[in-house]
């Protein structure tokens, strides 16, 4: 598989024989391929089981992203069966010889039939927020796990780099790099100051809660993907990026809306049974702000970030972070 210039470069004969090693079968028939930063393979075992393959560059918060995968499972959340950890930080004992997929970072699963289509309106936010809130309460304590740290980038504000953005990694654009629109920059600066004043405890919860990684019946929740995309954060960031994402990033439903976003957020603490002080549900709003500001500018590199982030959005959102509407 040629793939993207930034995904690796996978032989069908060498995914074959690690399919034999790890899982007992070889290959027998490709069901999809697909993937940008990773090489991801649906396939059909010859002994009838069909699992998905996923390869990427090799991380080490990747072995506590497939332990909170392994346990959310284990708990009944609907998801594949994870089979086979990172390697080789998690699984069975590396082959033989040189390095499966030139030392990236390869994962199993189950492959999960069916499909479905998301609902809409204030009823499919409430469900939304309702199946986020159980994956918290069910996701083991931080302390359990292996790290998950650091966020993936999009999610990132809690960085440690000396840039305003996250590095990016595998051959992303670096978004320091590029000086416009200023005022995206400085809705960033300000809302990572705004997130690092949280004192909530981190929790777990699942970085990128859209309905690309969601596979929903109308309102009810068929099944979680992406687990690559686990974060530890406070609770309110953690809900505050789902809000701001949970239809996604430009499909057929478009946008959150800030009034989306508002049901989204209520129903969640509802859900949670929790009482968010004013500062708790600023800190929401500003992780929301964080991921489509985060959006915008690499929109901004090829495109219009206008279709993420409306200047007038992002005042909504900063006045409901407790900032000033003027920073852009």
């Amino acid at each position: 598989m040629a793939g993207s210039p930034l995904r690796p470069v996978v032989e069908l004969a060498e995914l074959s024989a690690w399919c034999v090693s790890r899982l007992g079968a070889p290959v027998a028939d490709t069901v999809f391929e697909s993937g940008f930063l990773s090489a991801v393979w649906g396939l059909r075992l010859a002994d009838g089981r069909t699992v998905v393959v996923k390869v990427r560059p090799a991380a080490p918060r990747l072995a506590g992203c497939f332990a909170v995968h392994r346990r959310l499972w284990q708990a009944g959340l609907p998801c594949p069966e994870p089979l086979v950890g990172p390697e080789p930080l998690v699984g069975p004992e590396p082959l033989i010889g040189p390095e499966p997929f030139g030392g990236h970072a390869a994962t199993a699963e189950t492959l999960l039939p069916g499909s479905g289509t998301p609902g809409c309106g204030a009823e499919f936010a409430q469900a939304s927020a309702a199946a986020l809130a159980r994956l918290v309460s069910l996701a083991p304590r931080p302390d359990v796990v292996p790290s998950l740290w650091p966020s993936p980038g999009f999610v990132g504000w809690d960085h440690d780099q000396p840039g305003l953005w996250p590095t990016p990694a595998d051959g992303e654009p670096d978004l320091n790099a590029f000086g416009q629109p200023e005022w995206l920059d400085r809705v960033a600066a300000a809302v990572r100051d705004r997130l690092a004043a949280c004192r909530r405890p981190p929790l777990i919860g699942h970085g990128d809660w859209v309905n690309g990684n969601l596979v929903w019946d109308d309102c009810r929740l068929l099944a979680v993907h992406d687990w690559d995309s686990v974060i530890c954060q406070p609770e309110p960031a953690i809900a505050g990026l789902a809000a701001a994402t949970y239809l996604g990033l430009g499909g057929p439903q478009g946008h959150a809306t800030v009034e989306q976003s508002a049901s989204f957020l209520d129903a969640y603490v509802r859900c949670r049974g929790l009482e968010w002080t004013a500062a708790d549900r600023e800190a929401a709003w500003a992780a929301g702000l964080w991921v489509r500001a985060f959006d915008a500018k690499d929109t901004a590199q090829h495109g219009d970030p206008d279709a993420v982030l409306t200047r007038a959005e992002a005042r909504a959102r900063l006045e409901l972070a407790g900032l000033p509407p003027e920073l852009c």
